[in-house]
């Protein structure tokens, strides 16, 4: 058990802001996660600190916020029973925790990679006596018990990278890196089903040719137990399950003008796809949002509608009307416990002597072209309120950055896993943001 402390230097900015405390869970090796973060009905915070080592897995904490103290869980590695088998470990969870019937279900992936062809791949040459990747594994969590279960193992060496549950019908789906399989594991028989390729030969495919960028969200329309994704070309793929393939939808895609214009074959961008999406059971349609242009839309899958709703970047990206730095867009979008404020963690452009400081005109995978500031934007459906709360800072001035997760606490607070300085290294770990509806600038 390791008590959290808080850095309590004065903020260097002194425009309206919101201040972000940072917590060292105990892990010198933590590495940039994407989505595995959640409050859980227990009211604790669950997440995942990845890791980029060949020899050390990525490793899953628990946050108490009543104690303001963390507990480590485990080792991804050593969950999956991979402990002593010398190959390329857990280094990651690439996707959300779901909390279904006492326990928490997520996956797992790689946090090393190779380069060939100057992106980043498999390893197809791991260190000597280092085995390949064996696969991403599902895995249950049982809160009131504290049991890992090792559900299933993921085809041909593939890490997980997205994935959604069925609560209703205990299914959950998933898409795979590189290559990007559909998965369908039943949780009450434990089957396996590979549905094959979603998207060329994903990001395991050949720049120019049949190289595709993966979706990274996926949702269950809770009324039928359809799953559906997206790929780069903006097509919304459906699976019903039960049956033999997935299929697009003929009236409604994701090609919108607005989203802007890519070659779905080239790596740098998400493409058309929906950077993240979730179900919105009282409405019985989904809420997404386009990474790059950072517009919020609604999908109506009955009817096979989409509506842009508005543009949820934050208001100095409204105001210079570009591109964030961040090339995919931000995984930190998900609906608050009040069932109607979308929270959204985003880029900000920073300004230095009035003038945009700008990022590199391209790159080859997600990450950042540039420095930014982090701004959390809400969103309330009801009233389509749009609101900027302000940039976000550590209370030293400096800034948190590589932030693709959020979840909201009980009690308000914006928890989201970003990067600092913790003993002259950088790190990603835990930050919580006090609730913005209650703080006075």
């Amino acid at each position: 058990m390791i008590t959290l402390t808080k850095t309590t230097a004065e903020p260097a900015s002194t425009q309206p802001h919101l201040t972000a405390n940072p917590y060292y869970s105990g892990f010198p090796l933590a590495h940039d996660t994407y989505n595995a973060i959640t409050a859980a009905s227990d009211g604790n915070i669950y997440y995942v600190l990845c890791s980029e080592s060949y020899e050390t897995g990525g490793q899953m904490y628990r946050y108490d916020p009543l104690t303001n103290q963390t507990h480590f869980l485990a080792d991804l590695t050593e969950i999956c029973g991979e402990k002593d088998l010398k190959a390329i470990p857990q280094g990651k969870s690439h996707v959300r925790f779901y909390e279904h019937e006492g326990k928490l279900y997520f996956a797992t992936h790689l946090g090393v990679y190779e380069m060939i062809d100057g992106m980043e791949r498999l390893p197809v040459n791991p260190p000597l006596g280092c085995k390949h990747y064996p696969g991403g594994h599902f895995i249950s969590y049982d809160l009131t018990t504290g049991k890992f279960e090792d559900l299933a193992l993921a085809p041909e060496g593939e890490g997980i990278l997205t994935m959604t549950i069925d609560k209703a019908r205990d299914h959950i789906f998933a898409l795979t890196w590189p290559l990007g399989y559909l998965l369908d594991l039943d949780l009450k028989t434990g089957a396996l089903k590979n549905l094959g390729l979603t998207c060329g030969k994903g990001e395991g495919g050949t720049v120019g040719d049949d190289y595709r960028v993966i979706c990274r969200s996926m949702f269950v329309d809770s009324r039928s137990g359809n799953v559906y994704f997206s790929n780069s070309e903006g097509d919304i793929l459906n699976y019903k399950p039960g049956t033999p393939a997935f299929e697009l939808l003929e009236n409604a895609d994701l090609r919108l003008d607005y989203f802007g214009h890519y070659d779905p074959t080239r790596p740098g961008s998400m493409g058309y796809n929906w950077r993240k999406i979730f179900w919105h059971e009282e409405e019985s349609v989904a809420y997404g949002v386009h990474g790059n242009s950072g517009y919020l839309f609604r999908f109506d899958p009955e009817k096979e509608e989409i509506t842009v709703l508005d543009r949820i970047t934050s208001l100095p990206s409204r105001k210079s009307g570009m591109y964030d730095q961040f090339s995919y867009g931000y995984l930190g979008f998900q609906l608050g416990p009040d069932k109607e404020t979308i929270y959204y963690l985003t880029g900000g452009p920073i300004y230095e002597n009035g003038r945009r400081v700008k990022g590199a005109s391209q790159i080859a995978k997600g990450a950042a072209k540039g420095l930014e500031n982090l701004h959390l934007v809400t969103y309330h459906i009801p009233t389509a309120h749009y609101q900027d709360h302000g940039p976000i800072f550590y209370a030293d001035g400096s800034r948190p950055t590589y932030v693709n997760a959020v979840t909201i606490g009980s009690d308000g607070s914006v928890y989201s896993l970003a990067r600092f300085m913790h003993e002259g290294s950088e790190i990603q770990d835990l930050i919580r943001i006090p609730n913005p509806f209650a703080q006075h600038h």
